[in-house]
């Protein structure tokens, strides 16, 4: 329906895609007759075909044998539709999957990739208090650039390239922070364990954090998602990080001095959490309420984490609103060039069908991006962020 103009009304673009899976059921079922040729059901397509009709119709026979074809909808009103990490999307690419990412809207894959972003060693020669600096470079920003200044032109660390580690190919439906630890895990098995990992928001929770450190002493470094909550959104409520909490008495102040009445560990999409309940009492009609809370019973929840969780979110919280840690996270910014430097190459449109084509497909890529890289750096050529913008050309210009 997508190739020619549908049919202007709702009504009748639901009736034809009725139309369609009455034709599909009626070519299975001649298909699995019994005087059909057996090679028939064979064919990928016959049972692509069997699992498209089945994600997305219900077919049932009255009990005067009229057959009756609906579409599934969402539940509670339909007959619920499978999730969309299994739902067959494309006929053309099973395993490719609707994505949706702020306004971006995608059919078929997500790509993850893990560069190198250390300061290389210097090896142009510098005077003692340079050398000095040198020794204690590795991991201290400030120092990093007080260094710089001492290079010779010629250094290697002014042109050494970032080199791609490892890349991840999943269906859209993947989100970011369940690729962390698979990305942790295969860069230990190639000894390539990073000291920091620089991350965007996505891929980073408290638990992560956290546990990066524990298993593999890896430093899962960059700001954390922001409360989600719905005051937290609108900026005009009782948001989670203005209740006082206090794990020892296991209670929980809101921001009007009530104390919570219940404090419930719990389990919560396989992970502990901790919900604390204050009285319908405390949260009944007031000034107040409406900045608090819109449920139906009348009384505020909030979910906690647990207190070591707590503690580290707090503290990396409060790290990100620092200087140190904002220059220190700088060193991310290189990776956003991987990622126009592999659009630029195909990245954007799979070459192939399917999830194990589409991820040798970017394997490839990626080696191939890391031989430019270094036929670049062998070569003395200017890698492309070290490119003056236009904006940068015309202040240049301007003051000349």
């Amino acid at each position: 329906m997508t190739s020619w103009r549908p049919p202007a009304s709702q009504a009748r673009r639901d009736e034809l895609a009725v139309a369609y899976a009455r034709d599909g059921y009626g070519l299975l079922e001649a298909v699995y007759d019994g005087s059909s040729p057996g090679w028939l059901r064979e064919l990928p397509a016959v049972d692509v075909l069997r699992q498209v009709l089945l994600q997305n119709y219900t077919r049932t026979i009255t009990a005067d044998g009229r057959e009756v074809i609906r579409r599934r909808e969402n539940e509670p009103e339909g007959d619920g539709l499978p999730p969309g990490r299994a739902r067959i999307a494309s006929p053309d690419d099973t395993h490719a999957r609707w994505g949706v990412k702020r306004e971006e809207f995608w059919l078929g894959y997500k790509l993850h990739i893990t560069e190198t972003c250390d300061p290389p060693p210097c090896t142009c020669r510098t005077e003692p208090a340079a050398q000095q600096a040198a020794a204690g470079h590795s991991g201290q920003s400030g120092r990093g650039h007080e260094h710089d200044r001492e290079h010779g032109k010629g250094c290697a660390q002014l042109v050494f390239p970032n080199l791609i580690t490892n890349v991840a190919t999943t269906d859209a439906t993947v989100t970011d922070n369940q690729m962390t630890e698979p990305v942790h895990h295969a860069l230990a098995a190639r000894n390539l364990t990073p000291g920091r990992h620089y991350a965007d928001s996505g891929y980073l929770s408290a638990e992560l954090v956290v546990s990066a450190l524990k298993t593999h002493g890896t430093a899962l470094t960059g700001p954390l998602l922001a409360d989600t909550s719905a005051q937290a959104r609108a900026g005009n409520g009782y948001a989670r990080a203005d209740f006082a909490i206090d794990y020892d008495a296991k209670t929980v102040i809101c921001p009007q001095g009530k104390t919570s009445v219940s404090w419930t560990p719990c389990t919560q999409r396989g992970k502990d959490a901790i919900v604390a309940t204050f009285s319908a009492s405390d949260c009944g009609p007031g000034p107040a309420r409406s900045l608090c809370t819109t449920s139906g019973k009348k009384r505020r929840q909030l979910t906690l984490l647990p207190r070591g969780l707590a503690e580290a979110q707090a503290a990396a919280r409060a790290a990100e609103t620092t200087i140190p840690f904002q220059a220190d996270y700088a060193r991310r910014a290189g990776v956003e060039g991987t990622m126009n430097q592999a659009v630029g190459h195909g990245a954007r449109r799979a070459r192939y069908r399917g999830l194990p084509k589409t991820r040798l497909d970017h394997v490839y890529l990626a080696c191939a991006l890391n031989l430019l890289r270094l036929q670049a750096y062998w070569t003395g050529t200017p890698l492309d962020r070290q490119r003056t913008s236009h904006l940068a050309r015309l202040e240049l210009a301007l003051a000349a």
